[in-house]
């Protein structure tokens, strides 16, 4: 399996010389790193190639490391049923580059890339609606980012008086407590444990 991996990334990246810029196998997965501008060519080729036949879209996440200059991963994974494989497609980029949009390619992508979009802020050009898809209308900043705070923002909730939504600054009712991580059976003596010891 791992030779057909090798074999299978050798031919990508020998037809896309300048799209590709890397390529590694773990865990039994191949893995390409792509340049962000080239997403569109490198995935239409991955659809039509007949070595490849990569005809399915599983899903397209982000991933964040506000570390780096380009702290974005946009990762799509892709299934070739014909072939019974399946590739994963990294490209970088930032909070102001947007990447290409691949719904052209594959239908399903429009509400993955609404997701990554909504999560953590990352922009895709020429999506055919480019909005937010899981939080609230108003909802300020970007949930999935490493620096995005435990609690958020604002919260909301239904006011009965006023009969409408209201926002309101996140308030904690309890305050912090440190846990042990223990299970909560653990020190604790419960009826019958007695029999335990008697074997």
């Amino acid at each position: 399996m791992t030779q057909a991996l090798e074999d299978l990334g050798a031919h990508i990246r020998a037809s896309m010389t300048n799209a590709i810029t890397d390529q590694k196998i773990h865990v039994g997965e191949l893995t390409l790193s792509a340049r962000a501008d080239q997403i569109y060519t490198v995935l239409t080729f991955l659809r039509d190639d007949p070595r490849c036949k990569f005809t399915t879209l599983i899903d397209i996440c982000g991933a964040d490391y506000p570390e780096r200059a380009q702290r974005f991963d946009v990762v799509y994974h892709l299934l070739s049923m014909h072939l019974n494989h399946r590739i994963r497609i990294k490209v970088e980029t930032d909070e102001q580059i947007a990447v290409p949009s691949v719904a052209g390619i594959f239908p399903c992508a429009d509400w993955f890339e609404r997701e990554a979009f909504d999560m953590y802020g990352i922009l895709f050009s020429n999506h055919p609606d480019l909005r937010r898809l899981l939080t609230d209308y108003g909802f300020q900043g970007f949930p999935l980012r490493k620096d995005f705070p435990l609690s958020g923002h604002v919260e909301v909730r239904y006011d009965a008086e006023q009969q409408r939504v209201i926002y309101e600054p996140v308030k904690l009712t309890q305050a912090f407590r440190n846990f042990d991580f223990l299970s909560p059976w653990e020190g604790m003596t419960l009826p019958g444990d007695e029999k335990a010891g008697k074997a």
